[in-house]
């Protein structure tokens, strides 16, 4: 098990802890616990965890790996292009 108050968190491991563990998301709670967790789901929809959650709920072939990230790379380079006429 891997101590979180060891010296990994600072130091030449950082960046492989975070690989690891990912970003903290952090949310101030102010008004309502509601509004907190409203945020919350609002950043982790927007970092992609909550698609990276169902996609390793399960083994994923590398045929089926390989045509996924080939999508993923199509559907980016036309939501940019469509940017870029907007603009």
């Amino acid at each position: 098990m891997l101590n979180l108050h060891s010296p990994l968190k600072s130091g030449p491991w950082r960046n492989c802890l975070e690989t690891l563990l990912g970003r903290p998301l952090e949310v101030e709670v102010r008004d309502s616990i509601e509004k907190a967790m409203k945020i919350l789901k609002q950043k982790m929809s927007k970092e992609g965890i909550l698609q990276e959650i169902k996609r390793r709920r399960y083994h994923e072939k590398p045929s089926v790996k390989r045509k996924r990230k080939i999508r993923e790379a199509r559907k980016r380079r036309r939501r940019e292009a469509k940017r870029r006429v907007v603009r």
